[in-house]
């Protein structure tokens, strides 16, 4: 297995695959919370729209996916807030939007649909030297809001009128929510693509709830989560020879399952025994 460390581009893929393992599930627990764990799937959308304009105007991807991902986010939490649109009906705009917008300009670019392929569904060992860096800085800096604004984010995700109250601006700390969201989007094209991002945002959160009582442990948990995935499911494609982006989920979706079963068992045995307490 350590001979995939004697290749320069499965160390940048490794070091891709930590910033994306911990920034997705970091930012997608508050999406949970909030009940918008589909936004990534129609951030990822509206990313592959910025991607066919890099490609269109030479400017790098990662680059024009941040700025049009993150008008996306911001346009949803305006349309939420001042348009009386359901969330599930501005999604669902950005769906169909991002990924018409995403082809068309693609076409004009003169690319083709292998060119998206590698970003719809991640080419996580072709990262190049400026993509890691990009995805280094804007993971961190996603890791390190989530963390840092973890209580009003919290707070604006469980009860919106009750943190208004509180004095939380909470249209600010929404429009930070879905920002995050969108960068966490760019930070994951290359490793799980644009169509499975959402998934290693969700999955390690749904997983690390099975197991957990508190938000912080819950969030804590999700990224130790995201990170097994990630690596694992990078590991694993080399020694296997598969496609890294399905290859992550899918090991998601399997701690998942082993984090549901246990979860209920320990539940079952404190119905049982309620004086033992397994958390």
């Amino acid at each position: 297995m350590y001979e995939l460390l004697d290749y320069e581009f499965m160390r940048r893929a490794l070091v891709a695959a930590v910033f994306t393992g911990l920034a997705a599930p970091a930012i997608g627990t508050f999406l949970v919370q909030r009940r918008l764990a589909l936004l990534g799937d129609g951030l990822g959308h509206v990313a592959l729209t910025g991607v066919a304009l890099g490609l269109l105007t030479g400017v790098a991807p990662i680059i024009t996916a941040v700025i049009v991902a993150s008008i996306g986010a911001v346009v949803i939490e305006l349309l939420r807030m001042y348009a009386r649109t359901s969330a599930d009906v501005a999604l669902a705009m950005l769906f169909y939007g991002g990924i018409a917008g995403g082809v068309l300009i693609a076409n004009l670019a003169g690319e083709n649909a292998a060119t998206l392929n590698s970003f719809l569904f991640g080419s996580i060992t072709t990262v190049s030297q400026t993509d890691l860096v990009i995805v280094a800085v804007l993971g961190l800096l996603v890791i390190a809001l989530s963390i840092g604004l973890s209580p009003q984010l919290f707070a604006v995700c469980q009860d919106e009128e009750h943190a208004r109250v509180s004095g939380v601006p909470v249209r600010a700390y929404s429009i930070l929510i879905a920002i995050l969201a969108a960068i966490t989007i760019t930070v994951a094209m290359r490793t799980v693509g644009l169509l499975l991002v959402s998934a290693l945002m969700v999955v390690p959160v749904a997983a690390s709830q099975q197991l957990t009582r508190s938000f912080r442990t819950t969030h804590l948990a999700a990224m130790g989560i995201g990170l097994i995935a990630a690596l694992g499911g990078l590991v694993t494609s080399y020694e296997v020879d598969t496609q890294p982006g399905p290859t992550i989920v899918l090991i998601a979706l399997a701690i998942f399952g082993v984090a549901a079963f246990a979860g209920a068992l320990a539940r079952r045995l404190r119905s049982r025994h309620p004086q033992v307490d397994l958390a």
